[in-house]
């Protein structure tokens, strides 16, 4: 395990040339560094706030769904039955003619019964209504928390939102202050919650995908915090966190029926997320990481690594502004963009992943 650790943790990879972990450790009183250790901190934060989801959805976010009229509901269950539910768990959850013929026949049901019901026991697997209501309001409550404090926190005590050359000059040698290491820790310990509640929510399709995702964003929050690069990650997390909320306002003002709200939203959303991704991160971001840091500190394997990632973000940014920007004329031209919303979340740099038609 020693001769794995010191493979992993290798200097030669994490740090700057003629750096060392110990010249890191050698602190002066009352200064900090990142350090990989601190890291931990952010799983008991996550059942934490884990625990204070549970509470909101059930006490908040559920009052103000019935306040706009959007009801717990129970939807019909399928009968229950073992030979359909054993295809269905372990074949298929879409049988095709044959499948139908054929249990039609084992069960002496009609064909249009045995159609129902799959279709009774699929819907029994979404979410209704108003769960996702409350999913998105938690989701929206905490993006714009976060990304409140993240604004306020740049704009009043850091110099390197106006010169981003500031986040190289003494690199590695940068103190941790406490509103970065908050800042850092409440992000990792958000997504690691999102994993936790992936296991107790109702399974979803895209529950694979979500959970890379997921793994993806814990692994680059904890690279960024392990390597201190903690003062350019702040301003990427922060540039992403401004289309967030928005995004789950958005389907808010959906599940209420709020067709012109959801429209206005939506498409301030997508502005926001053009300027952001498009232009803000790009001219802003990247033109730091690349060639601010090149000039100051120069390359070295994890430098490259980073870099490496930041570039195939911008990658996806191109990618799902056409996509979004297709859907947006689509929406536009049968006047329901309430119907092509962006959902779900990737990397904490990313958090846009794939399209769902939401009825």
């Amino acid at each position: 395990m020693a001769a794995l650790s010191a493979w992993f943790w290798s200097e030669r990879f994490w740090l700057p040339h003629n750096v060392t972990w110990a010249d890191l450790s050698e602190q002066a009183p009352g200064v900090e560094y990142p350090k990989p250790a601190h890291l931990f901190t952010a799983l008991p934060l996550a059942l934490g706030i884990f625990g204070v989801r549970i509470l909101f959805e059930r006490f908040i976010a559920s009052a103000c769904a019935r306040s706009l009229h959007i009801h717990p509901g129970v939807g019909r269950r399928a009968q229950p039955n073992a030979v359909l539910e054993k295809v269905f768990t372990s074949i298929t959850k879409n049988p095709d003619t044959r499948h139908l013929d054929g249990l039609s026949k084992q069960l002496d049901w009609d064909v249009r019964k045995v159609q129902r019901w799959f279709r009774h026991r699929r819907n029994q697997d979404k979410p209704s209504t108003h769960t996702k209501f409350c999913e998105s309001m938690w989701r929206f409550t905490f993006y714009l928390g976060i990304f409140i404090y993240g604004v306020h926190f740049l704009w009043q005590v850091i110099p390197w939102m106006w010169d981003t050359r500031h986040c190289w000059y003494g690199y590695p040698y940068q103190p941790l202050s406490s509103g970065m290491y908050y800042f850092y820790v409440i992000q990792l310990a958000f997504y690691w919650s999102l994993m936790f509640s992936q296991f107790t929510d109702i399974k979803r399709k895209d529950f694979r995908v979500m959970f890379i995702h997921h793994l993806a964003t814990v692994g680059l929050i904890s690279f960024s915090y392990a390597n201190n690069m903690v003062r350019v990650g702040s301003l990427v997390m922060c540039v992403h966190d401004a289309s967030d909320f928005l995004l789950e306002a958005a389907k808010m003002a959906n599940y209420a029926k709020f067709q012109r709200v959801c429209d206005s939203i939506f498409i301030v959303f997508s502005l926001v997320f053009f300027v952001t991704r498009l232009i803000i991160y790009p001219l802003w971001v990247l033109n730091s990481t690349m060639f601010e840091s090149w000039d100051i500190v120069g390359p070295y394997p994890s430098w490259w690594v980073f870099n490496s990632l930041l570039l195939v973000l911008q990658g996806l940014h191109i990618f799902w502004s056409y996509l979004i920007a297709r859907i947006a004329i689509r929406a536009v031209s049968r006047g329901k963009v309430s119907h092509y919303l962006y959902i779900s979340f990737l990397l904490p740099w990313t958090r846009i992943s794939g399209v769902l038609i939401l009825h």
